[in-house]
């Protein structure tokens, strides 16, 4: 029988080689991806926050590094990037615009079995903070994430490392 699989890693390396030597359209697709989710209509540290709930909410390691990190260039506080994990617990660290899109977060990717994962009434209170452009682009941020998010959760690639410096060799 030959082995398909590769052995998980036993330090820091990636599980995976880098994704793009084999779907090399990778690079074109992050590029749109990220253009459309920063297109200036939802404050960059708005997005951030998210896509770090994103991280914490996945389990994912690499996310949650990477995106504390880019807060931490943003120049946000360690309350406010700490607090993202407890935000329901905090709101005193965040702006109402940044509950409700930490909360669409949590709805979107957190199953709701009596009912629809975002009900009117938080649509209602998300488009109170965001006209449609804004919301669309603060979907398409949302979606960023959980596009990589199975690829990082599968191959893990190392937390720390530059971009393409993060996969196995």
């Amino acid at each position: 029988m030959t082995e398909h699989a590769t052995t998980a890693p036993s330090g820091p390396e990636s599980r995976l080689s880098d994704p793009s030597k084999f779907v090399p359209e990778l690079g074109a697709i992050a590029g749109g991806m990220t253009k459309a989710a920063e297109n200036g209509s939802v404050p960059r540290a708005t997005i951030l926050l998210a896509q770090l709930r994103i991280g914490q909410l996945i389990g994912s390691t690499y996310h949650t590094v990477v995106q504390s990190g880019n807060l931490r260039e943003e120049g946000e506080p360690e309350e406010r990037i700490t607090a993202v994990a407890s935000w329901r617990d905090a709101p005193h660290y965040f702006t109402g615009a940044e509950l409700v899109a930490l909360e669409l977060v949590d709805a979107i990717l957190t199953p709701n079995p009596s009912g629809e994962r975002v009900p009117d009434e938080l649509f209602a209170r998300a488009s109170a903070h965001y006209d449609e452009k804004a919301l669309v682009t603060l979907c398409m941020a949302i979606g960023r994430s959980c596009f990589f998010a199975p690829i990082t959760l599968v191959g893990k690639p190392s937390p720390g490392r530059a971009p393409g410096e993060n996969w196995r060799k």
